[in-house]
């Protein structure tokens, strides 16, 4: 089976590069903006022509699109993350190759959810900030396609590889600094948000099963368990051995007090001003609220029945195993 492969230099792309090539019936070949790809092609900018006349030269059966950007302006995101999805799918719709299309999505395209409740794919996206938006966007591309087709909602991944401006990765370098100085005392904001985390080896998994199954349409892939931030450090604390004391605060973030969320951005804050300053005018407490940075509100959990029923698929590694390589990536930079 010949494999195309768009974002395998990326955080999930890597781990799907590792699962095919251990599979000796997969021919692979990397697409993307690296010098380290096989072929270097920018779908932000590239013509969907262009893409086209490589695609009936490989000729591949199954592409896989793992390209695209979670950090950046609403403009920059869209460039990257539809934009680079509509360049496929046109090349796709005007190649002779007849290929299958796997689309990595994201959680962050339903938005927040009722504390408690699991999302299935049938739940109505309302995404909470320009990310969400933006692969929501290519969601509806690739379904409106016509395409042999499959999008992949990707709750929150974790595991080696986790970027450090990520919530466990930022959680994993305040620790690091921490043991570093001797601090007997970590005081951290953000830590109520709760999340469906997914390791990336897990992911790579399902990107593979989705490869060779028939399935159409939006699949979840998560572990099905929400996990409090507060538990995660927690776990991650023991994972490392620090014996020192956490604490969550409710202030806003500072050197002192690291976020586990990223840095707001300037509509965010603006947002965050505009709704205490509309519960003041009514007379009400504002309270100080430091969302979880996907615009997904304080809970996330993911139904998962159809990734087994369609794909075959199940989580295999635990928080435990994927916040235990985090730490380990985290401890060699001291």
């Amino acid at each position: 089976m010949r494999v195309l492969l768009i974002g395998a230099n990326g955080y999930l792309g890597r781990f799907v590069a590792d699962r095919l090539l251990a599979d000796p019936a997969v021919q692979l070949t990397a697409l993307g903006r690296g010098d380290d790809a096989d072929v270097r092609f920018d779908l932000a900018s590239g013509s969907p022509g262009a893409l086209t006349r490589f695609l009936d030269a490989v000729h591949p059966g199954v592409v896989i699109n793992c390209a695209g950007a979670t950090r950046g302006g609403a403009r920059e995101l869209t460039r990257h993350n539809t934009v680079a999805v509509a360049t496929v799918c046109e090349a796709l719709r005007r190649s002779g190759c007849g290929a299958r299309l796997v689309q990595i999505g994201c959680g962050a395209e339903y938005g927040p959810s009722q504390p408690g409740s699991s999302t299935a794919e049938d739940a109505v996206p309302r995404p909470g900030g320009p990310y969400g938006v933006s692969k929501l966007a290519a969601t509806e591309l690739v379904l409106g396609s016509g395409l042999d087709a499959v999008v992949l909602r990707v709750f929150s991944p974790a595991g080696p590889g986790t970027p450090a401006g990520s919530p466990l990765g930022r959680l994993a370098e305040a620790m690091r600094r921490a043991m570093q100085s001797g601090d007997g005392e970590l005081k951290l904001t953000g830590l109520g948000a709760q999340r469906d985390f997914v390791d990336v080896r897990d992911v790579a998994r399902a990107v593979h099963a989705a490869s060779l199954s028939a399935a159409q349409g939006v699949i979840n892939i998560g572990s099905g368990r929400a996990v409090r931030l507060r538990d995660a450090a927690a776990v991650l604390a023991r994972v490392a051995g620090y014996g020192g004391a956490l604490h969550e605060l409710d202030g806003p973030p500072s050197p002192l007090r690291p976020s586990i969320g990223h840095p707001r951005a300037d509509s965010d804050h603006a947002m965050h001003v505009t709704h205490a300053v509309h519960a003041a005018h009514a007379g009400q407490s504002a309270p100080v609220v430091y969302p979880y940075p996907d615009g997904c509100g304080s809970w996330q959990q993911a139904d998962v029945r159809t990734a087994r029923d369609r794909l075959g698929w199940r989580p295999r590694i635990n928080l435990e195993e994927s916040l235990g390589d985090i730490w380990m990536e985290a401890a060699c930079r001291i």
